[in-house]
């Protein structure tokens, strides 16, 4: 099995290569090779260390002649310009999500024509592609059937694309599986430009001691998924059979809903009220809008049916982050707490 993971140099490709090579099967295929492609090479040295992981750097959409010169029996999906980034730059969302993610799956589809096995294809769309529309307004819980009406231009590439997977799955060019991502907290690492970056943010940067900043208000509730939570609904949907995963439409992953000052309260409760300290109220109307578009309520049978649920509560999301990322909690109140 050899397989492409697109975005495969930030945190969710890079957990996905970890997770994948610690399995060693795909659909019950031993994994022969890894490529993990993305603007910049993976940071993870141990990950590079392995004989069957490669990558390729370079703007994406230019490098897919190159990527797809050798056949893949699974791509991943995973990159894209995100929120925050979409809205502030037009044309970067285009070329980033729309004009990369069709050159990909032409790509793919040239592979089908010349004889091989349709790849599978696992897109990574996201809880953004809901919104509430004067036409068609966002219902207190969205359920599978629920019409996505995005307000976003991210979240409108989002659609975009699952419309084209599925076309492209019809017509028997791809095997593929779009499933909706919930906001993933905590994220380790830098920032980026996501309007929900600070859902990751309120934490990371608290427990490194650092000073945060809450740009929404404290009431406000949003879908959340683990990191862990999140790479598990991604694999389920890419080994499940074509019948359990049950037509083409994507798939809302399970989320826990939270509101922000529930999430603070996690953290105080964890740690102690010094490592809250450090965050203080900044509205910041841009992503207030932004968040406020998505929903927050899930009730989500079709991923149900596949043996997935959410995260039980935020505090073991946040002890995930804390296990997980040692070298990443220095505030020595959270330290202590936490036995490190």
């Amino acid at each position: 099995m050899n397989i492409l993971i697109t975005g495969g140099a930030g945190f969710l490709g890079d957990r996905l290569a970890r997770t994948l090579l610690q399995q060693g099967t795909l659909r019950g295929q031993p994994i022969q090779q890894l490529m993990l492609a993305d603007l910049v090479p993976p940071r993870d040295t141990a990950l590079l260390a392995d004989a069957s992981v490669r990558h390729h750097t370079g703007d994406l959409l230019a490098q897919i002649p190159a990527l797809m010169a050798q056949r893949w029996d699974a791509v991943f999906h995973l990159a894209s310009a995100v929120s925050g980034e979409c809205e502030a730059n037009f044309d970067l969302g285009l070329h980033a999500n729309l004009d990369t993610t069709r050159r990909l799956l032409d790509a793919c589809r040239a592979q089908t024509l010349a004889g091989h096995p349709p790849p599978l294809f696992f897109f990574s769309s996201s809880v953004a592609v809901f919104g509430s529309d004067a036409a068609v307004p966002l219902p207190a819980v969205v359920r599978d059937d629920t019409l996505p009406t995005p307000q976003s231009s991210y979240g409108i590439h989002k659609f975009v694309c699952e419309q084209l997977v599925a076309d492209y799955t019809r017509k028997g060019f791809i095997d593929g599986r779009a499933a909706r991502l919930m906001t993933v907290s905590v994220r380790p690492g830098r920032p980026n430009g996501a309007a929900s970056g600070f859902l990751s943010g309120l934490f990371r940067e608290p427990l490194a001691g650092q000073p945060s900043v809450c740009p929404v208000d404290r009431d406000t509730e949003v879908a959340l998924s683990s990191p862990v939570n999140t790479i598990t609904g991604i694999l389920t949907v890419a080994e499940a059979s074509r019948e359990a995963f049950g037509g083409r439409t994507a798939i809302n992953l399970p989320a826990l809903t939270v509101s922000v000052r529930q999430m603070l309260q996690a953290l105080q409760d964890l740690v102690g009220p010094e490592v809250l300290s450090l965050i203080r109220d900044e509205p910041d109307a841009a992503v207030k809008k932004i968040v406020h578009s998505w929903p927050s309520r899930f009730e989500s049978p079709r991923a149900a049916a596949l043996g997935l649920s959410p995260d039980p509560d935020f505090d073991s999301v946040l002890r995930q982050y804390a296990q997980h990322h040692v070298e990443a909690v220095t505030h020595p109140a959270a330290r202590q707490r936490l036995g490190l």
